[in-house]
C-alpha cells in the first residue's frame, strides 16, 4: 500500500472560474458538500494542520476553489460549499456553476471525498452532485461528518439509512463515520486517498 505523508501538505493556489487553474497533469481528489457539512475541517484533519483550509462557524466561507498540493503531481481540491440559505441567489448560481464546470471538465479529477453531516444526510443538491459523478464516471468515498453529535445506536441508523438509499445507484458504496473533532475516520480517509493516487498516478 502507498504511504503518504500528508502533513507536508501546502497551499498551492485559489480559482475564481475553470479556466484560471492552468494545471493539468497529475491527479486530484476533491472534497464536497454542503457549506456546513465540515470539509475544511476534514482536510484540516486530513493533513494535521489547523489553518490549511480556512474553516469558520459561519457557513459559505470557502467561495472559490482551493488547491492544495499533497506531494508532486497530487493534489486535494476544497470546493465552494453549497446550500447556504442566507447567501444571495446571484452567488449561490455562481458558486453551483462553478462546482458544475469544475466536476465535468477536470480531467485530473480522479475522485470525490463526499462530506454530508450524518444528521442531515443526502439533501437535494448532494442527490444532484452524486448523480453528475455518476455520470462522469467519478468514484464517490462518504464520510458521514460531525458523528460525534449522535450516539453509537443513531450513527448506525443513519449509516444504514444512506447505504441503503445509494446502493441502487452505486455499485461500490463507500461510506465512513467521520468527526473532525473526535478524529474519527482519519485513517480511512487517508487509505482511501493512497489507494487512488495509486492507481491513478
Amino acid at each position: 500500500m502507498v504511504s503518504i505523508i500528508y502533513n507536508k501538505t501546502c497551499f498551492l493556489k485559489s480559482v475564481s472560474k475553470i479556466s484560471d487553474i492552468n494545471i493539468e497533469h497529475g491527479i486530484e481528489i476533491a472534497f464536497i458538500g454542503y457549506s456546513n457539512s465540515g470539509k475544511s475541517s476534514a482536510i484540516n484533519s486530513l493533513t494535521n494542520q489547523k489553518k490549511l483550509a480556512r474553516s469558520s462557524k459561519k457557513p459559505g466561507r470557502t467561495q472559490l476553489i482551493n488547491f492544495f498540493q499533497v506531494i508532486s503531481n497530487f493534489r486535494i481540491v476544497d470546493l465552494p460549499g453549497y446550500g447556504y440559505a442566507k447567501c444571495p441567489m446571484s452567488i449561490k448560481l455562481k458558486w453551483q456553476k462553478l462546482i458544475y464546470n469544475y466536476l465535468k471538465k477536470r480531467k485530473p479529477l480522479k475522485g470525490l471525498v463526499f462530506l454530508m453531516d450524518i444528521r442531515y444526510p443526502l439533501k437535494i443538491y448532494d442527490q444532484y452532485i452524486i448523480n453528475i459523478a455518476i455520470n462522469q464516471n467519478i468514484p464517490i468515498f462518504i464520510l458521514l461528518s460531525k458523528c460525534d453529535k449522535l450516539t453509537l445506536t443513531q450513527q448506525k441508523k443513519q449509516f444504514q439509512i444512506v447505504y441503503t438509499k445509494l446502493k441502487i445507484f452505486l455499485q461500490d458504496v463507500h461510506i465512513e463515520l467521520f468527526s473532525s473533532f473526535k478524529k474519527i475516520g482519519i485513517s480511512k480517509l487517508q487509505s482511501q486517498l493512497n489507494i487512488w493516487y495509486k492507481q491513478y498516478k
